[in-house]
């Protein structure tokens, strides 16, 4: 897939693709912090989350067509990484509102500036693709299946294994090759539920979505009041339609689990979201030890650590499975077992800690 895909084909609308970049998130503490959340570090490469998503949508959508939504305190920081994204291109969302409220604002900027009803693609920024060729085949696929079947599509991730920590999608009756209807989706289950699910061939759900904006600003509006109400009071305001969101929601539960319109085609790009420390074990290159570091990082007689290091040195030896996080303020070390318990941690840390 050389070059930029401009259009789905015929005289089909052409696509666009939508990056949600918002979040504070603190599961990547200490180096992820307001104003330098995760989706800004680099984690997986040398460039920040951000700038590797921005790059591997880059053929399906050019920078003209590729919308970032970001808090409004980011708006600047996100800008100087992405200087090929129009300024009026990065979105600034003035209050946290929930992922239906992004993505229909989205859909309503985009209905305003192209007339052709395109197709739009989103994704998140903070997402590791092992596969890129497989992910842009996925989203392309996609984005046919929602334009020719006037549908709200999610790819689903053919799961690895039964992760709890992810929700689930499980597919109905078969419409087309791959593509299915969604029997119903299902909120981070047990782990005897999660086994059940995976062996049954259900999906992880990875927020990655297509559809025509209008189709989807169509069910927004019979399905989401929550939603659809601001926007019709507020359709030129984007301060005030934030605003008048009372309560933030999710596009899942305030769109795709009400709507009979939701579609899923599975995919099998070496897909991770990154949730933890602990999950760059599966997105970084490992030594033969089966360690993770980055940074300046000495590790003897150790095995299967991740070891993250900015602006100081660190020495491991002797010890297995540990997280270890250095920074010129505060030094992290856990283990990768409770490498997912941060945000308990930074709960119970003062604010001289926490905020360091």
């Amino acid at each position: 897939m050389s070059g930029a895909i401009t259009s789905l084909g015929g005289d089909e609308g052409a696509m666009w693709v939508v990056v949600l970049a918002g979040g504070v998130g603190s599961r990547f503490w200490p180096v992820s912090t307001p104003q330098r959340p995760k989706q800004l570090l680099p984690l997986v490469t040398a460039e920040p989350m951000l700038v590797d998503t921005i790059e591997r949508i880059s053929t399906l959508a050019p920078p003209e067509r590729t919308l970032v939504l970001t808090n409004s305190s980011l708006v600047a920081a996100v800008r100087n990484a992405l200087p090929k994204i129009p300024a009026d291109n990065i979105i600034a969302e003035p209050r946290p509102a929930g992922t239906a409220a992004a993505l229909t604002w989205a859909a309503h900027e985009i209905s305003r500036r192209d007339p052709r009803d395109p197709v739009m693609v989103s994704v998140h920024a903070d997402a590791a693709i092992g596969d890129q060729l497989a992910f842009r085949s996925a989203l392309l696929q996609a984005a046919v299946a929602a334009h020719t079947e006037n549908s709200l599509v999610t790819v689903g991730i053919v799961p690895r294994f039964a992760d709890i920590g992810l929700g689930y999608i499980e597919p109905g009756a078969v419409v087309k090759g791959p593509l299915r209807k969604v029997a119903r989706f299902v909120e981070k289950p047990d782990r005897p539920r999660a086994e059940a699910m995976v062996a049954a061939g259900c999906l992880w759900n990875s927020g990655i979505f297509a559809w025509r904006v209008n189709v989807l600003l169509g069910e927004v509006r019979a399905h989401c009041p929550e939603i659809a109400s601001p926007l019709a009071a507020n359709p030129s305001d984007l301060g005030a339609f934030f605003g008048a969101i009372v309560k933030p929601i999710a596009i899942d539960v305030g769109v795709l689990e009400r709507s009979s319109k939701v579609m899923v085609i599975p995919g099998d790009f070496g897909w991770s979201d990154v949730g933890t420390w602990a999950a760059l074990r599966a997105v970084r290159a490992a030594d033969e030890n089966g360690n993770v570091p980055s940074g300046q990082v000495f590790i003897r007689e150790s095995n299967r650590n991740v070891v993250h290091a900015e602006g100081q040195t660190v020495v491991l030896f002797g010890v297995d499975d540990l997280v270890v996080v250095a920074t010129t303020g505060v030094t992290l070390v856990t283990t990768v077992e409770r490498a997912a318990d941060l945000k308990s941690l930074l709960d119970s840390l003062p604010p001289e800690v926490r905020n360091i």
